[in-house]
């Protein structure tokens, strides 16, 4: 779990520097930081799905993998619900100012395809590069977050670290169910996700990657499917 106690420190790091730093952080820099994490999302996520591609033992899986779950995704509304729920607690009166912000900051450390898929991959492959680019991007939110909110911040990192262990604990009991086949498609699709997101960081295309998170299970259930027949 060294992935995950990474990204669980940077979090409570990053909350002491932002509390140090009470005044706020220029948005100037903010747009630096989140261009520099945008474009390493797109190198980590491209390089996932690249190398992962000779590995593929259904080539056109990934493309189908993205369209059920997009479709599924989008009709329920998963970007759209998730967004108005960081929008109405980022609006919360001032005396509810410490359970808004850490409402948001737990809802955005926990959901994605990094928080998600990257406790999988350290327990199967004990590769933590989802993690600690997940632990990155945490770093710089938890300080923009606790700059704004305060130290009380720090209260999400033990939730974000249950979160992350119970996928580490679940993949972990289970790997010899899951096979390497399995893995290079997980990998295709999520790394395809991982660069959306960088896509949204640097602003250029709203992916809508949360409505893409049901692809992930798309191939679960075909080698579900495809052990039983």
């Amino acid at each position: 779990m060294i992935g995950t106690i990474v990204n669980t420190s940077t979090i409570i790091l990053g909350t002491i520097i932002g509390t140090v730093l009470h005044r706020g952080i220029k948005d100037k820099y903010k747009v630096t930081l989140y261009n520099a994490l945008g474009l390493a999302s797109l190198a980590i996520g491209l390089n996932a799905t690249i190398s992962n591609f000779p590995k593929s033992e259904y080539p056109v899986l990934f493309i189908v993998s993205l369209a059920i779950g997009g479709v599924i995704g989008t009709a329920l509304d998963i970007d759209g619900r998730f967004k108005r729920l960081v929008d109405k607690r980022s609006k919360g009166n001032q005396g509810n100012r410490l359970a808004d912000g850490l409402a948001t900051a737990i809802l955005l450390y926990c959901i994605g395809p990094l928080s998600m898929l990257g406790p999988v991959i350290s327990a199967l492959k004990g590769d933590h590069t989802f993690l600690f680019t997940n632990a990155t991007l945490d770093f710089v939110s938890s300080t923009i977050f606790a700059s704004t909110y305060g130290i009380g911040m720090v209260l999400a990192a033990p939730v974000l670290f249950c979160w992350q262990g119970m996928f580490w604990l679940i993949a972990h009991v289970s790997s010899s169910a899951i096979s390497e086949a399995l893995m290079a498609e997980l990998l295709i699709v999520g790394g395809l996700m991982i660069t959306g997101s960088g896509l949204s960081l640097l602003n250029l295309k709203d992916c809508k990657t949360l409505n893409l998170l049901p692809a992930l299970l798309v191939p679960v259930i075909w080698f579900l499917v495809k052990g039983i027949i």
